[in-house]
Order: C-alpha cells, then sequence, then structure tokens
C-alpha cells in the first residue's frame, strides 16, 4: 500500500473531482458519454475466452490500453462486491478478496429505490494504490473476464483517466474528446461494429 493513501482521502478525492455520479463503474458510461469510448476483448465481439490462447488476448488487449494510460504512475484499483445490508456478508461468493488482498474498504452506494427493503443492496468498493507495471493486475482481469468480478475499474491518483473492464471488453473514460478519438483510432479493431459503440 502506497503512503498517503486512505479510504477517506479517495472518498473526499473522488468527490471533488468526479461530483457527476458515485464510483459505481457500470454507470460511467452514461456520466461521462462525451469522454467514453468500449474496446472488445476478443475479435468478432466475442463476449467470453474458452481457450489460453484467447485469455491471451484478453490480457493483452486490457494491459496495453491501460499501459497507454498509466504508464509510469500509480494507480488505485478498484473492486466491489454487494450486500443486503451495509456491513453484511457478500451477497454470493467471488474470488474478490483473495484476488484483491491489498483493497480497503472506501465507499458504500446504497441502492434503496424499492419501497421493499428487501430488494435494497449495497455496493462496497475497495481500494488500494500501486505502481502501474503491465500484469499487475492479471488475475483481477481474468475473473473479470469470466464474470466472476464485476464493477472493477484502475484509475490514476487524480482520477482524470477511468478503465473499466467487464467481461467482453472495456470502458474507458478520457480527459477529453481529442484523447478519446486519438485512443479510438489507435485500437480501431477493438470497436464494434455498432454505431453507438456498444
Amino acid at each position: 500500500m502506497s503512503p498517503g493513501f486512505t479510504p477517506q482521502l479517495l472518498a473526499r478525492l473522488w468527490q471533488e473531482r468526479r461530483p457527476s455520479g458515485p464510483p459505481v463503474a457500470h454507470r460511467f458510461r452514461g456520466t461521462y458519454a462525451d469522454l467514453w469510448v468500449r474496446f472488445h476483448s476478443l475479435p468478432g465481439s466475442k463476449r467470453y475466452p474458452e481457450t489460453e490462447e484467447e485469455y491471451a488476448i484478453v490480457l493483452h488487449r486490457y494491459n496495453t490500453v491501460l499501459d497507454e494510460l498509466f504508464a509510469g504512475a500509480d494507480v488505485f484499483v478498484v473492486t466491489t462486491d454487494w450486500s443486503s445490508t451495509p456491513s453484511g456478508p457478500a451477497g454470493w461468493p467471488s474470488p474478490r478478496q483473495t484476488l484483491h488482498r491489498d483493497g480497503l474498504h472506501w465507499w458504500t452506494e446504497a441502492d434503496r429505490d424499492d419501497p421493499d427493503p428487501q430488494f435494497h443492496t449495497y455496493t462496497r468498493l475497495y481500494a488500494d494504490r500501486r505502481p502501474w507495471e503491465r500484469g499487475c493486475v492479471d488475475g483481477v482481469l481474468r475473473a473479470v473476464a469470466d464474470e466472476a468480478l464485476v464493477d472493477v475499474f484502475i484509475t490514476d491518483t487524480d482520477l482524470r483517466r477511468i478503465h473499466h473492464p467487464y467481461d467482453g471488453g472495456a470502458d474507458v473514460i478520457l480527459t477529453t474528446t481529442a484523447e478519446r478519438e486519438r485512443l479510438r483510432g489507435e485500437h480501431t479493431a477493438w470497436l464494434s461494429s455498432h454505431p453507438s459503440g456498444l
């Protein structure tokens, strides 16, 4: 764990730098639509890898973009779990604790929109800070590719760029539309053929 990182500091930083919404990764695409680009993880937009060769392609694509975003910098790695109570056990088993041992709980996002408390959920986010090195989150990324972990994201320590891998690809939030277009142009073969970019 890098010095100077506390869950309270990261929560305050998020609220200052990202006031448009909570750090719930599946919402980033809508919240930051003008700065968003999506890359698919496998040729032909195949969703799930089935062979070691396909896992290698998935990890190569994730790591290539992550290198372009974060080489030489520290990052926050964020994983999540869910519960029906703020501090209860996770709603289902996941490899989060094994794959993200240094993750500290720093945020809980409550969803209590349903009038029935039985359907309330609490998304709990865990973060650590580390120097970015290619391959340093491969265990997490492989679990994401298998949908064993969801709503993972990696961001620089200023929260300027966000990489949200999901099973099938990655949503990337850039600092400007020009930066988004540059990154999109470097990896056109990884883009969706759908006009929406999904």
